[in-house]
């Protein structure tokens, strides 16, 4: 009953146009066949603010009613951040989606929490700058904050953390706080920044956010080599960083990956080597550039690879690159009948990232289940993506045995139960295994503070 009066009321403050209970609309904001971590609650309704000020007006209400309160983006979590375990209100960050200021002589843009990174950057191309976290190609701002996303460009850029100037976040009572103003640094009060930034909407819901861009390279050249094992283009990779080399990005696909990518159809009308393969991207001076392609393949010839190819212009480089690109895309069209996608990360020291690749593949192999693996080979972070029949006896029961065993791996390798997707749902268990419960209570006490009534996306990350 409460929940209808907070749905009544949000609908007499917002407008019928800005709620929704189509039964089509609750399911699409409550399930993903990409998410790992999925629930049978739906919310009650759908509500889609325009300004933050609309957004602390849901809050308000909700906190009057006791009501669960559940950021939306753009679905792309594959740790069920998203769903609403609790039901409660859906709030959907789609319609704000505006660019609100942009500086490019401070180098920083403001922006509302429902804009697309790529609408963003390809906005503000013409300006020479760019924000470099590169996720999803659907995800939102907002998102890419709560979950401090990164992606391909992590090793030479950073993290989503490194490019937040600062944040505008409603909090469960409704209050509206800025974390900070808008210099490039400073050491007034807590860094309120990294609270927010990784805390996946539990402690606030991020309207707006402030962010440091950076200067679009002009000169880029990008290159591949396939290897004969993980083993051997995982010690080319750790040579290629302790050389200095000017790598903004340093990937891995595995021999599975890769198959994938030539059972749907290859890219750009090329068919690729079947072998794990590295792919690299350099930015700098032309002559730099041209340089560290040359003693990169030196590298890579050193530690046995079977092929190396560098090209520099656009054209060829989107060419080149395409396979990484499109590798979800090609895991999910050889995709098999009826099968079901289970998909996580882990990220471990360097040094350890090829051993708990071939330990997470041979168990799984083993159960005779398909997985292939992509790795961000510079920073040590790799996704393992898996398919079962829920139908098949045990075979559930399987790929969960494999996952829970790579993350007990990947913590006594003194490393983290997820590198870039989040706790969300599907990994609330694994937190306590990787950081201890007085670390965690740390963390509840803080969640305590900010959200007494535990409304604001219950039941992710810990539970009350």
């Amino acid at each position: 009953m409460k929940y209808r009066q907070a749905v009544d009321e949000i609908r007499r403050e917002l407008g019928d146009e800005a709620v929704s209970t189509d039964p089509d609309d609750l399911e699409y904001h409550g399930y993903s066949e990409f998410s790992t971590s999925n629930t049978d609650e739906r919310p009650i309704a759908i509500v889609r603010p325009e300004s933050t000020e609309q957004v602390s007006a849901i809050a308000k209400i909700c906190t009057k009613y006791r009501v669960p309160m559940t950021p939306f983006g753009s679905k792309s979590s594959v740790e069920g951040s998203f769903s609403s375990p609790f039901s409660g209100i859906c709030i959907d960050m789609c319609e704000m989606n505006k660019i609100v200021e942009f500086h490019p002589q401070d180098m920083d843009i403001v922006v509302q929490a429902g804009v697309n990174w790529m609408v963003l950057n390809e906005e503000i191309k013409d300006s020479g700058l760019f924000l470099p976290p590169d996720p999803g190609p659907t995800a939102f701002i907002g998102g890419m904050v709560a979950t401090n996303c990164s992606g391909t460009n992590a090793m030479g850029y950073g993290t989503m953390k490194d490019y937040v100037v600062n944040l505008t976040v409603v909090l469960a009572d409704g209050t509206i706080i800025k974390t900070r103003q808008r210099p490039r640094k400073t050491s007034a009060g807590y860094n309120l920044n990294s609270l927010f930034t990784g805390s996946e909407g539990t402690l606030g819901i991020i309207t707006q956010a402030t962010l440091k861009l950076a200067v679009l390279p002009t000169n880029l050249s990008v290159a591949t080599a396939a290897f004969g094992s993980i083993h051997a283009a995982a010690a080319a990779a750790s040579t290629m960083v302790r050389s200095g080399l000017p790598l903004i990005a340093l990937e891995l696909m595995d021999e599975e990956q890769m198959r994938s990518i030539n059972k749907n159809g290859g890219t750009e009308g090329r068919m690729w080597d079947e072998n794990p393969t590295l792919f690299l991207k350099f930015s700098g001076t032309v002559n730099s550039v041209k340089d560290s392609a040359k003693e990169a393949q030196a590298i890579c010839r050193k530690h046995g690879s079977r092929t190396f190819e560098s090209v520099s212009g656009q054209k060829e480089i989107d060419s080149l690159w395409s396979a990484r690109k499109r590798a979800l895309f090609a895991v999910f069209a050889a995709k098999p009948k009826d099968s079901v996608f289970w998909a996580t990360d882990v990220a471990v020291p360097i040094s350890r990232m090829a051993d708990l690749i071939e330990e997470s593949r041979a168990r799984a192999a083993g159960y005779g289940i398909w997985n292939g693996v992509i790795g961000h080979a510079g920073d040590g972070n790799f996704h393992q993506a898996l398919f079962y029949h829920p139908d098949k006896a045990g075979d559930k029961e399987k790929v969960k045995d494999c996952v829970d065993t790579m993350i007990e791996r990947a913590v006594e390798m003194e490393g983290t139960v997820t590198g870039e997707h989040g706790i969300g749902i599907g990994k609330k268990e694994c937190l306590v295994k990787e950081l201890g419960l007085p670390t965690v209570g740390v963390m509840k006490a803080l969640k305590d503070t900010l959200d007494p009534h535990w409304l604001l996306n219950p039941g992710k990350v810990f539970d009350e």
